[in-house]
């Protein structure tokens, strides 16, 4: 009778909990519809690239609560070094709502640089010839931040970070900073 009793107990006790996971997930599902945070897609512009002449802009896509996978491209519209990047992201959240708060990021670029050679020749007079180029470098790094987002959808992020250009650049890193705006819809 007793082991009767107890399976009886062990099993209402599962069936409770199972309950309660689906309708704690149903419950913040809901509430996230409700405030307009239910969208799994990301629009962003970087604000701080974009006063550096260097336009950022960036979609992510949410696949769980907590994890996003995103890119973002970056084109010089002024004569600077770096010429362009695209970006691939993904980031882990560590907040309560869904994908908002602190993350960590890791990242892969492949980043276009222009690189000045000079040569100088002594047996001409001392003449110094400069040639340009614009080679190409896989890089892999890291960025930490937070994003904030508002009842309607849309969303502010900060974060911080750098990676590693492999091969022979001249610039050895690439910055991965910013001040974004954008929506999630």
């Amino acid at each position: 009778m007793k082991k009767i009793i107890l399976s009886i107990t062990l099993f209402m006790a599962v069936t409770c909990a199972y309950a309660q996971k689906d309708s704690l997930a149903k419950a913040i599902e809901m509430r996230s519809a409700a405030i307009g945070h239910s969208g799994n897609n990301e629009i962003k512009v970087n604000l701080l690239y974009l006063v550096l002449g260097l336009p950022e802009i960036s979609y992510e896509r949410l696949i769980s609560d907590n994890m996003g996978v995103g890119i973002a491209v970056v084109v010089a519209v002024d004569d600077q070094d770096l010429r362009h990047s695209f970006l691939g992201n993904y980031r882990l959240y560590f907040g309560n709502k869904k994908a908002n708060g602190f993350f960590i990021e890791g990242n892969m670029g492949v980043v276009t640089e222009k690189e000045h050679h000079f040569y100088y020749f002594p047996e001409n007079n001392g003449s110094l010839q400069v040639t340009e180029s614009t080679p190409t470098y896989f890089g892999l790094g890291a960025a930490a931040g937070a994003k904030f987002l508002t009842r309607n959808g849309f969303l502010g992020e900060a974060y911080l970070g750098a990676g590693r250009l492999l091969g022979e650049s001249h610039s050895e890193y690439y910055p991965r900073v910013g001040i974004t705006i954008g929506k999630r819809f």
